[in-house]
């Protein structure tokens, strides 16, 4: 590293070979195949292709082959047949090294020093190719060293299956579902709510089955193709009223608190409609409305979520935008965009967009609970930003939502056989980006928020959602393949497909097993979860769940929040002080919450945190932070290595396992049973060598450049200059959870 004004002295000495001849790591020798799944077709290759690392602008790189499957792109070399240095968190499915077709976002040609986007027919194949997938990787090959033909065949290949419109039935869920055995039970306790049963228990569980009923009107789907076979809906709502308009301006029950309040959703009539059709819907949408409001029904709050909340044009803008920011290709694009991080991530949009969805969260949330109210919430189809809200209030709500089973069970409630529109929001088909939305993906990023603020309240960890979207791109499973319910039915009896394979047994993403070993699904469990302690059974009778918390006005100034957003609690005061201006701008936000909201908001986080009762996510500028598992864990730069959350938690698993030692020893010297079962942890690896990112990131290459740019420690010096310009840095590491 040259000092401030230092200047590099001029080279003389001229190489005339290629970098990638410099660092080259002999092509294999031995014959290197790809593994197969059940179904999964070897359709092109390429030998002598060169993978550059990814987090070295060096060239550095290995050379392998590289195939293309009806599954996935693949790059093959010497150590992928080898077993060893076998990573403690590994995907059987999907490889290090592996993309799913679906997987794929976008591919460039480089041709000349320039990239090209690659779509369609190609006149010219280029000497380099770049994949940016949805996960955030990004891989780089050299083709100039294989044969024109193989070129040619694996370029057009990998084009042509990852981004052209495809049909439905040409899926590679198909293939695996007719070929793969089922011996596997893949609900593990979570309710698929695809049968009568599994409604009238929820309503049950949620003390819901007095004023709602279970509703068989759709059965054979008559009463419209996106609904599900079965629903709720109050008890007053008759049969004629579900089928007069399809099922819109119907309410359908989602959940009921504990005070008998209860969720609702309504699909919209369409706005664009003669003068005769609007009156007679009005006429209909009130007389429903008059009803459900009367007791022993609670006082009703509508919402219209199409105009309180961002529309899905707007979501999809600032995710694309948000996502450039960790599609990093080399070391230089990453500190060439990082004296600029505060200034790109505001301009984004995307944080805020977490903390609008959030803040409505906590205002349907102050509805139920509070004011003892049913809120409808209303939208297009209710199949979007109705299962983001839905589901988010139930997480905040209901504890069970906050077990790994219950809140399976409540993906498969609000989203699978809500009706979320998987196949066009996330595009699995490359029929129109216009549909395309990361609706999914948004309430995950929610939902992390509320893990990392109350870990001990959850029963799964970070790195489980991270999977959890990883899993939206595996066409082995159906679950986020599918846009209704009546559509996964039909293409399973194969009827809507017109081919005699059927019918198809297809996988739930929820059977773990499929994709993980029992030591790697350790890591999607919480070891510090606490669990809800079990009812005295002589109270059992008697005792009835509520929340603990008073929710009544604070009488005293609310607690401040001991966290700092991006930064640690560590955070060197000056930094603070520069930065405070571009925190203010995110606090002093015109979208300020009114009078009631933040007497309802301050007063619950002015209280201890019941862990099984309500949670209240708190949304006050920094404290949306970047969920930098998922963004960040395929950039070296960004890593802390021996640091991070992940260095605390071995720590403290350490000591769990150390005490739980010592009481079984002491068990055994007094001649007793251990009292429980004692749950075996599991413990990562030396914290000291661990990234912050781990389970994703392990000993990767550290980068060449400093913590903080050289050109940045200089602008320090300057407190008042640097408060007047762009932000230069923000080190996320410290909080990586």
């Amino acid at each position: 590293m040259l000092g401030g004004g230092a200047r590099a002295a001029k080279p003389s000495f001229v190489s005339y070979i290629s970098p990638e001849e410099i660092h080259i790591k002999e092509p294999i020798e031995k014959e290197v195949n790809p593994h197969l799944l059940p179904g999964e077709l070897l359709l092109c290759e390429a030998s002598t292709v060169y993978k550059y690392m990814q987090e070295d602008g060096s060239n550095r790189g290995t050379y392998g082959k590289l195939v293309c499957t009806n599954f996935k792109i693949s790059f093959l070399d010497d150590d992928s047949a080898s077993d060893d240095n076998e990573p403690e968190f590994k995907n059987k499915i999907v490889g290090e090294n592996d993309i799913t077709l679906q997987c794929v976002d976008q591919i460039y040609g480089v041709y000349d020093e320039k990239k090209k986007l690659l779509t369609g027919q190609l006149r010219k194949y280029p000497e380099r190719l770049i994949i940016y997938c949805k996960d955030l990787r990004v891989f780089n090959f050299c083709l100039r060293y294989t044969k024109e033909e193989e070129v040619k065949r694996i370029v057009s290949g990998i084009v042509h299956h990852s981004q052209t419109p495809k049909l439905l039935k040409r899926l590679f869920l198909f293939s695996y579902a007719s070929a793969a055995p089922n011996n596997t039970d893949g609900r593990n306790q979570t309710v698929m709510f695809d049968t009568l049963e599994d409604w009238r228990d929820e309503l049950e569980r949620t003390k819901g089955n007095v004023k709602y009923k279970t509703v068989t009107t759709n059965e054979g789907y008559k009463v419209s193709e996106k609904l599900p076979l079965y629903f709720v809906v109050p008890i007053c709502i008759s049969e004629e009223s579900i089928l007069k308009y399809e099922g819109r301006g119907i309410p359908i029950w989602c959940w009921s608190c504990h005070n008998g309040a209860a969720l609702l959703k309504m699909a919209a009539f369409p706005k664009e409609q003669d003068d005769s059709t609007s009156q007679m819907q009005k006429a209909f949408l009130d007389g429903i409305c008059k009803t459900i409001s009367k007791p022993p029904y609670e006082l009703l709050k509508m919402d219209d979520l199409s105009s309180s909340l961002p529309s899905l044009q707007d979501i999809q803008t600032a995710y694309t935008r948000f996502k450039q920011l960790f599609l990093i290709d080399n070391s230089t694009d990453f500190w060439a965009t990082d004296v600029k991080w505060f200034s790109l991530l505001e301009s984004t949009n995307w944080l805020e967009i977490i903390r609008r969805v959030l803040k409505k969260a906590i205002e349907v949330a102050e509805c139920l609970e509070r004011q003892h109210t049913n809120v409808l919430l209303i939208e297009e189809s209710a199949t979007d930003l109705c299962c983001v809200i839905s589901s988010l209030v139930q997480v905040m709500m209901d504890s069970y939502s906050r077990t790994k089973s219950g809140f399976q069970s409540l993906i498969q409630k609000e989203w699978v056989i809500g009706g979320h529109c998987f196949l066009e929001r996330c595009n699995h088909l490359r029929k129109s980006e216009k549909e395309e939305a990361p609706v999914f993906l948004l309430l995950l990023n929610c939902v992390w928020q509320l893990v990392q603020q109350y870990p001990p309240a959850f029963e799964f960890t970070e790195t489980y959602l991270t999977v959890l979207s990883d899993s939206l791109y595996v066409p082995v499973f159906s679950t986020f393949f599918f846009n209704s319910q009546h559509q996964r039915d039909t293409s399973a009896s194969g009827e809507s497909l017109k081919t005699q394979s059927g019918p198809f047994r297809f996988r739930t993403v929820w059977d773990w097993s499929v994709q993980f070993d029992p030591e790697a699904q350790a890591f999607l469990n919480n070891p510090f979860y606490a669990e809800k302690p079990k009812p005295d059974k002589s109270q059992r009778k008697t005792a009835r769940f509520k929340h603990q918390r008073q929710l009544s006005l604070p009488l005293t100034q609310p607690k401040p929040s001991t966290k700092r957003g991006f930064f640690r609690e560590e955070t060197d005061h000056l930094i603070k002080n520069i930065l405070g201006k571009r925190i203010g701008k995110f606090i002093n936000s015109s979208d300020e919450p009114p009078n009631s909201f933040r007497e309802f908001y301050e007063s619950w986080h002015s209280k201890p945190v019941d862990y099984h009762g309500l949670l209240l996510p708190r949304i006050d500028g920094p404290e949306i932070k970047v969920w930098a598992q998922r963004y960040l864990r395929w950039i070296p730069e960004a890593q802390l290595h021996g640091g991070g959350t992940i260095a605390i938690t071995a720590k403290i698993l350490d000591l769990m396992e150390e005490v739980q030692s010592l009481q079984v020893k002491m068990d055994e010297e007094h001649n007793q049973a251990v009292s429980g079962e004692v749950h075996s942890v599991t413990t990562p690896r030396n914290s000291a060598r661990l990234s912050s990112l781990f389970p994703f990131a392990l000993l990767q290459r550290q980068s060449v450049k400093p913590a903080l740019p050289t050109s940045t420690w200089k602008d320090l010096e300057d407190e008042d200059d640097l408060v007047k310009r762009d932000d230069e840095f923000v080190d996320l590491s410290g909080d990586m959870s």
